[in-house]
């Protein structure tokens, strides 16, 4: 497990936050969201600071977080805007609800895993999806809970060797019939495998990229604190890219929040509709091995994993998420990332 402090998550979509407060939570930590002032949304942890009450039994007043005991209320930075029958300046006299800050961004409310300190905002911003302002590409989104760590859920969605078993005939295949190379990147930020001279994907969603065949440019990425990426381009007419944004909900739960952009030859909305009961297909057959996963290494006593050299980004993965436990490294950050820290090459066999 790795716990991440000062980093963004997703916590919910925009529109799951409507009037109502609604509970979240980001590595155990219980949080109540609400829209207060101006529409803005909040984040306080779920604990009224007068007598101990949860804040998602209350409601929203006047653009204000009310709780369900006291009355007490509060704005988004945390103040205590009103206690009912007390006189004079509440702020000065009650105890502030601990603050988080949020940013709503590319339809998702994203949450700060570190309180708002007085005075003081984030040093780095959440991370942004790409393609969603470009005409060309069509947009599906979807998220998904897993009974999995954080480590396990995307350490799964970038690895290549399972799609051909646990996704079998929607992905790829189990007939290895290619040799391919494989260059695998690391940076303090981020870390990249490049997939060299593979041909398309043999199943399903292969096939709706590349029609005619040919050969892909392939990146499997990962990108601090909790992103990871697939990238499949096929000349200039076909492009498409999964990112999947993941919370920690706790050290052993973990939400998935997935955007798939794509760009074909076709009309978009003709594929869509296809495009997104595979996506949801293969999200599912995650989950359902992912929570397998976890029921067993709760049985056994913990994890008892074994690498080779075709588990490509685990061990990087891990690397550089106990590197931002320790804070040693910092979240991903926009651009060229220049030269790699690490880089090796490796054949496998797809």
């Amino acid at each position: 497990m790795a716990r991440l402090d000062g980093h963004w998550f997703i916590v919910c979509r925009s529109s799951d936050l409507g009037r109502a407060p609604r509970a979240a939570a980001i590595q155990g930590v219980p949080l109540v969201l609400f829209r207060g002032e101006g529409g803005q949304a909040g984040a306080l942890e779920d604990r009224c600071p007068h007598r101990n009450a949860p804040l998602t039994a209350g409601r929203v007043v006047g653009g204000q977080l009310q709780c369900a005991y006291h009355g007490w209320r509060f704005d988004q930075g945390g103040r205590c805007r009103a206690v009912p029958g007390l006189p004079g300046e509440p702020e000065a006299k009650a105890t502030r609800a601990t603050a988080y800050p949020v940013r709503e961004l590319d339809g998702f409310i994203w949450v700060h895993s570190s309180p708002s300190a007085p005075g003081a905002e984030p040093t780095t911003e959440p991370f942004r999806f790409p393609h969603l302002d470009d005409r060309r590409y069509t947009t599906v989104r979807r998220d998904f809970f897993v009974a999995s760590t954080l480590h396990a859920a995307i350490e799964n969605t970038l690895d290549v060797p399972h799609t051909a078993f646990l996704h079998g005939g929607l992905f790829r295949t189990a007939r290895k019939e290619n040799e391919i190379e494989v260059v695998v990147r690391r940076w303090s930020d981020r870390t990249e495998a490049e997939f060299i001279g593979e041909p398309r994907p043999k199943g399903l969603a292969g096939r709706i990229l590349a029609p005619q065949g040919g050969v892909v440019v392939h990146f499997d990425r990962f990108l601090l604190p909790s992103v990871a990426q697939v990238e499949y381009r096929l000349g200039d007419a076909s492009h498409l890219v999964t990112t999947t944004a993941m919370t920690p909900v706790s050290d052993f739960e973990t939400r998935l929040y997935a955007v798939v952009t794509f760009r074909l030859p076709v009309p978009g909305w003709l594929v869509k509709p296809f495009v997104m009961p595979i996506a949801a297909q293969i999200f599912r057959q995650d989950a359902r091995i992912l929570t397998m996963q976890m029921d067993n290494t709760r049985r056994f006593g913990g994890e008892r994993f074994a690498y080779t050299e075709i588990d490509v980004l685990g061990p990087h993965i891990w690397r550089l998420l106990k590197q931002a436990e320790r804070g040693e490294s910092p979240a991903y950050a926009p651009g060229p990332a220049g030269a790699p820290d690490h880089e090796h090459r490796l054949r496998m066999r797809v």
